[in-house]
């Protein structure tokens, strides 16, 4: 199957209210090419530098996502371009946000990232974290950002009911929010090998490169 075959077959099993990020680390901007022509343009890299190489080349109106662990001292190469930030999981890279944000004259959209899963070794906030950093004087004074929603990975395994537990938690720290937070329209979750789950557990946007772009 093609790239644009890949694309097409998965945007015809979306429902309408899902955004669909095509996930296209790793691959030359031949490939974004061909996704680009079949009609996409939200595109999600996990390196900055990589990400601002393909924005170069690549036509203007792309959205870029940035889904990778961002450090903060990279902020500053993406801010004059990135569409939405996913993964924000600590107080300090939101305000390094805020003030790159600032220097571009630029309000820059961002997720925070939810810890869901059994692994250690995945970023995120926890319920208390969050809570704590939303009402925080500090978050008060930020006007460079929006937080639009939520971001979460669930725990990479083939057990699905594993998955669907921590997918419906995040969905029901994300309903919370929404009754106070009428910016709070994006809940990322879901990849290739889950986002069909994600969607029926109230997923809006879903992360897919290798149903896309074949494996790496």
């Amino acid at each position: 199957m093609s790239i644009k075959n890949n694309l097409l077959q998965i945007k015809s099993t979306l429902p309408e209210h899902v955004t669909l990020v095509a996930v296209s680390k790793t691959k030359p901007v031949s490939d974004l090419m061909e996704a680009y022509e079949a009609g996409q343009r939200i595109f999600g890299e996990n390196k900055i530098q990589e990400m601002s190489e393909k924005w170069e080349q690549m036509p203007k109106d792309i959205q870029w996502h940035m889904i990778g662990h961002v450090q903060t001292n990279k902020v500053k190469f993406m801010a004059q371009f990135v569409s939405l930030i996913h993964g924000v999981d600590s107080l300090k890279l939101l305000q390094e946000i805020n003030k790159q944000a600032l220097k571009q004259n630029r309000i820059i959209d961002c997720l925070l990232q939810m810890h869901i899963a059994e692994e250690e070794t995945k970023f995120g906030l926890d319920e208390q974290e969050l809570a704590s950093l939303l009402s925080s004087s500090e978050f008060e004074e930020m006007k460079n950002i929006r937080i639009v929603g939520l971001m979460g990975m669930a725990t990479f395994t083939d057990n699905k009911d594993q998955i669907k537990k921590e997918f419906s938690h995040l969905k029901s720290i994300f309903d919370q929010l929404t009754i106070h937070n009428s910016q709070f329209t994006i809940l990322s979750m879901g990849m290739s090998g889950d986002y069909q789950l994600a969607i029926e557990c109230g997923s809006t946007m879903v992360r897919i490169g290798s149903s896309i772009f074949g494996g790496r």
